[in-house]
């Protein structure tokens, strides 16, 4: 089942005829993200968000102050649909061409604070209402007459040393600013406008390419780091936000980690392409080889939590994840749903258990009085459990 064949109640609530007259095909507007398709690549559709209206609108586009400021699923969309994109079709390949369009979008890109414009489109914007799994919603979309930048845009001196290295990878670029606090959805664009890496090998990233770029490069970078951690214990922890739940198991084991998502409002799960009531991927010690196509980005995004608290604790574990999808949540918001209902989860105070078996069954019970629903229909497909109580101890050997 696709995604989009779903019902979503409360996305036809907003629709075109009571809000056509809110956007006009001429504005002046503030952008805090830009946006680049993947259809038809690599001739994609490209352009900046913005409302229709200037000023600091930096809270359109931040997934942290949004689950800081315990923001409803409806005012973010209701923020999110008011963003217009101003687009035009481009080649990736062709991100070093001068063009005036290419510039403001690369502007918006790497600016840490909205870039005010002047916008003309061909059109009066239109909207249209087709949720995605990964990516954050926007409004309607026109094409580009003319666009200009109507004041300086401000780049982090930290950014501005990046952008301008063209001998620095993308990786390390990416990682070293999230190091200095930078959140994920400035990195995404960052990526996703062509500013960052080796000189020949920049262009522009779809974005929905970029979001799991970039949760995966900082999730690799964690998994070397906490390799070098002793051993944790066994401990459970719940929580979550906007209908998404998550039960996140941690054994004293050596890195793995696997993740079911089950979608409860479905027999089948929509995200699954086996056509099972859930979705699954995982990795052992060595680490995936191919992308996790069952989960697809909230595979990567639920993993960067998951590494950050083995941080904190600075303790190696192995982990496996239940994602938990409500009725809750009736409006697809991206990806970064996973990442912060997640960590709102590894924010919760954990149960420590003396063994495998008293934790299993304390999370199979909590699961049942929360949620209704039988974990161990998903536990005795569990590959990681299957390794854990397959793998040799050194102390078998002894």
């Amino acid at each position: 089942m696709n995604i989009q064949h779903i019902k979503f109640k409360d996305i036809e609530q907003i629709s075109y005829i009571s809000i056509k007259k809110e956007f006009k095909k001429d504005f002046q507007g503030s952008s805090p993200s830009l946006f680049v398709g993947r259809q038809g690549y690599p001739h994609v559709k490209v352009g900046f968000l913005s409302p229709q209206y200037s000023g600091d609108t930096s809270h359109y586009d931040s997934p942290r102050l949004w689950s800081k400021g315990r923001f409803s699923i409806g005012t973010i969309a209701s923020m999110r649909y008011r963003l217009v994109n101003s687009r035009m079709q481009w080649n990736i390949n062709n991100v070093h061409k001068q063009n005036c369009f290419l510039n403001i979008c690369k502007e918006v890109g790497m600016a840490s604070k909205p870039v005010e414009l002047e916008v003309n489109l061909n059109k009066q914007p239109k909207l249209s209402l087709t949720p995605e799994k990964e990516i954050i919603p926007f409004g309607p979309q026109g094409e580009v007459k003319n666009a200009r930048v109507t004041s300086n845009p401000w780049v982090d001196s930290r950014v501005e040393r990046v952008v301008s290295d063209t001998d620095l990878k993308a990786t390390p670029a990416i990682t070293n600013l999230y190091l200095k606090g930078f959140e994920e959805s400035f990195l995404n664009k960052l990526l996703s406008a062509g500013n960052v890496g080796l000189k020949p090998n920049r262009k522009l990233v779809p974005t929905r390419w970029s979001i799991t770029a970039v949760d995966d490069a900082i999730g690799k970078q964690l998994i070397q780091e906490i390799k070098d951690y002793s051993i944790g214990e066994y401990q459970a922890y719940f929580g979550g936000n906007w209908g998404n739940y998550y039960l996140v198991l941690f054994f004293p084991e050596v890195w793995s980690y696997e993740l079911f998502e089950t979608y409860l409002a479905y027999k089948i799960n929509p995200w699954s392409q086996e056509g099972n009531f859930y979705s699954t991927d995982y990795e052992l010690y060595e680490g995936r080889k191919t992308y996790a196509e069952e989960c697809a980005g909230g595979y990567y995004a639920a993993r960067l939590p998951v590494l950050e608290k083995m941080k904190e604790l600075k303790r190696q574990q192995a982990a496996l994840v239940l994602r938990f999808i409500t009725t809750e949540y009736n409006i697809p918001l991206g990806v970064w749903v996973c990442r912060e209902a997640m960590r709102k989860s590894l924010q919760e105070k954990p149960l420590t258990f003396s063994g495998k078996e008293l934790m299993l069954k304390y999370a199979s019970e909590l699961i049942r009085k929360k949620l209704g629903f039988e974990i161990n229909l998903l536990l005795k497909e569990s590959k990681l459990l299957k390794d854990i109580s397959q793998q040799k101890k050194l102390n078998e050997f002894s």
